[in-house]
């Protein structure tokens, strides 16, 4: 399979995952449901990813990474091939349950295809450009689904995803040779991901990805009850910085290759990220709106140098490295979409973003411990 490849079909797969959530008023309107029900849509396929990956890690420990992902990629197009024929909102429900898991065999088939086929730099600089492709793939799907939904139909959006899939799913050539071979049994593999470094560099993936998911899920409200904007077009003007984050993380093989630790690197961007959180609490738009840039730009680095790094240091096979990565990364994102909002519903935005730099803080501390007697440098 070719990398080109693989990144378009990154940037497809995190369509189905996003589509749904600039839909959620047209959606609770078309399926007669409260806007919490809509917005249960996007946990539905949150929940598995958190949980499914650690499964598909040693699944993969036997199997071919590309049979797995082609089998997901054709599933994930039948699920959004009945799209367009539900009539019942719970129909929608088990769907988006059933994409939630297929979803994380397809990332951690693509994230292990990478850690087995690349090596050194060139994997840090090939695992950056794939976080990259995911990047664009929420934003545009995001962009695209609301635009269909405008200028066509949402389920039309649908139709197009699953021919695409279809499409992409027939093009992989699956070789013999890149099948993973493994003798060892699931409890030796838990016992190679044990070690304090790693399980300190997954808790501040964790860390990252709940704060991420945190701003990013209420920043509608905040723009709404800070700023007083309420028209969509403004908010999506908003989320450009997100889309800058996807080349932030392009410089993540740059900063790794001129770092004497990638640890220490990883410790001077958390605290970058946490005063991107801090910045955002003064009441001016035009600082907000830069703060917001930063803080999409250091997550993606964190997340673009972190995911290789635990290829490196890791003595599990590939697949079950990232499979937990994955899950950690979507039981931060999972939770973060939802306990923070209880402190912005209660005490406002002041310590709805004070708690987010706590837990930001945290991460940052994780990661700087982790670094204790370790020389990730730039030629490791």
């Amino acid at each position: 399979m070719r990398f080109y490849q693989l990144l378009i079909s990154s940037v497809v797969i995190f369509f189905v995952l996003y589509a749904p959530q600039p839909l959620m008023p047209l959606l609770s309107l078309e399926f007669n449901v409260s806007a919490a029900s809509a917005g249960s849509l996007m946990t539905a396929t949150m929940i598995p990813l958190a949980i499914a990956p650690l499964i598909y890690g040693f699944v993969l420990a036997k199997e071919n990474p590309l049979k797995i992902l082609k089998l997901s990629m054709i599933g994930l197009a039948l699920t959004c091939l009945l799209v367009p024929f539900i009539t019942e909102f719970n129909h929608f429900f088990i769907i988006r349950i059933c994409q939630g898991l297929l979803l994380p065999a397809a990332l951690t088939s693509m994230t292990t295809y990478i850690a087995c086929r690349y090596q050194g730099l060139e994997l840090q600089k090939k695992m950056g450009i794939y976080i990259a492709s995911t990047i664009a793939g929420g934003f545009f799907g995001r962009v695209i689904s609301a635009s269909f939904a405008e200028f066509f139909t949402w389920q039309d959006f649908y139709l197009v995803i699953a021919v695409t899939l279809f499409v992409l799913a027939g093009l992989i050539r699956i070789k013999k040779q890149l099948a993973i071979s493994a003798t060892s049994s699931v409890f030796s593999h838990l016992k190679d991901i044990q070690n304090p470094t790693m399980l300190k560099t997954y808790g501040a993936v964790f860390c990252m990805f709940f704060c991420f998911a945190a701003i990013l899920n209420y920043l509608p409200f905040i723009l709404r009850d800070k700023f007083d904007i309420q028209s969509t077009q403004q908010i999506g003007f908003v989320y450009i910085g997100y889309l800058l984050g996807a080349l932030a993380s392009l410089l993540s093989p740059w900063l790794v290759k001129t770092s004497v630790n990638t640890f220490k690197l990883l410790t001077y961007v958390f605290i970058f990220y946490s005063c991107s959180i801090l910045l955002m609490i003064p009441a001016d738009l035009i600082s907000f709106m830069v703060a917001f840039t930063f803080f999409c730009s250091a997550m993606f680095i964190i997340h673009s140098t972190a995911a290789p790094l635990i290829n490196k240091i890791s003595p599990a096979t590939p697949s079950v490295t990232n499979g937990v990565y994955v899950s950690f990364y979507y039981c931060g994102g999972a939770l973060g979409s939802y306990f923070p909002g209880l402190i912005y519903q209660h005490w406002g935005a002041l310590y709805f973003l004070l708690a987010i730099v706590l837990v930001c803080l945290i991460g940052g501390s994780l990661i700087y411990s982790a670094r204790s007697g370790t020389e990730i440098t730039a030629t490791s």
